[in-house]
């Protein structure tokens, strides 16, 4: 399956969570007071105002699902983001909860989660694109 996210979350500050999101990648494709949208190749991120959101006690989160999710951690580890529990932002390492696929999480400046998830641990990349992928 494509690489592929949708998701509409909050920032306090717009040109702040562009800034933050620039740093992993992603690029403005439109932003008007009222709403902003992310790119990163086939992934793209929503952001509407909320400027009294509370990071500490926001509960918004978003599944991002990718074909080579081990590319963008490394990628996105450059970044220099925390890798603790507690800061705001952080980013994790892998991690499989249970039955679950294997992923890593970001949390973003206004206390969104971003799951990561690996696309082939899901089942849903093809055989023949998983070997490949593992030959590389």
């Amino acid at each position: 399956m494509a690489d592929r996210i949708t998701a509409n979350l909050p920032a306090r500050d717009l040109a702040a969570t562009s800034a933050f999101y620039g740093r992993l990648g992603f690029a403005e494709a439109f932003r008007d007071d009222g709403w902003m949208i992310l790119t990163r190749g086939p992934l793209m991120l929503e952001f509407f105002p909320h400027p009294e959101l509370d990071p500490w006690s926001s509960w918004f989160s978003a599944c991002i699902r990718v074909d080579d999710p081990d590319a963008l951690l490394a990628e996105w580890r450059g970044a220099g983001l925390p890798a603790d529990r507690k800061s705001i932002p952080r980013l994790t390492g892998f991690f499989k909860p249970g039955a679950a696929p294997r992923m890593f999480a970001l949390v973003d400046p206004d206390g969104s989660l971003l799951r990561v998830i690996d696309n082939r641990d899901a089942g849903e990349v093809p055989a023949q694109r998983a070997e490949d992928a593992d030959a590389g």
